[in-house]
């Protein structure tokens, strides 16, 4: 359990039966009446995003997120197959479970999938990734002092803004975070 008033950030609790992740939190302490807390909670399953207030002395169950090191496997129509690298077992989402991570993972990567109470509820790509280009303008020698872009789309079918000097079938590396090309490989 624990207190509205030890609320912070990234803390995951259960409130009426449904998960909920810290977003955001200020303890506000009025001249008149009582001090309370006032949160910005993002559901971890749908993503729904809700402003509550509490007091302080209000008291919560943690919810406990397990996270687990998967392997995408591929696609078949709206399902994407996952297995769990040590017990070999293949487990199905579908594209609303894991739409975040999808523009970065391709067949055989490993990603983190993210448990409550046993429901697989997010995918999480690395924080960078390597991917080859396959479509863009080609790219011309002395093209590298102005810093301008070009797009690219990588083999995922992401696009992704890369400088003049990036060519078709050069690999490149994304902060996933921001989705923004970091390097080429």
């Amino acid at each position: 359990m624990i207190l509205a008033g030890d609320f912070r950030k990234g803390i995951t609790v259960e409130i009426d039966g449904q998960v909920w992740s810290i977003a955001d939190f200020q303890h506000v302490k009025p001249g008149k009446g009582a001090a309370f807390v006032r949160t910005k909670l993002k559901n971890v399953m749908t993503g729904a995003v809700l402003e509550r207030t509490f007091s302080p002395t209000d008291k919560y169950p943690t919810a406990h997120i397990e996270t687990r090191e998967m392997q995408y496997l591929y696609n078949d129509g709206d399902l994407y197959y996952f297995m769990d690298n040590e017990s070999y077992e293949q487990l199905a989402l579908n594209h609303g479970q894991v739409e975040d991570a999808i523009d970065f993972i391709v067949e055989n990567s490993n990603v983190t999938i993210r448990f409550f109470k046993g429901n697989a509820f997010s995918v999480a790509a690395p924080n960078f990734v390597e991917l080859t280009v396959t479509e863009t303008e080609p790219g011309f020698a002395g093209d590298t002092a102005t810093g301008a872009t070009k797009p690219a789309k990588v083999e995922t079918g992401y696009q992704v803004n890369v400088p003049l000097f990036v060519n078709e079938g050069d690999r490149i590396r994304i902060d996933t975070r921001t989705g923004e090309y970091m390097s080429r490989c």
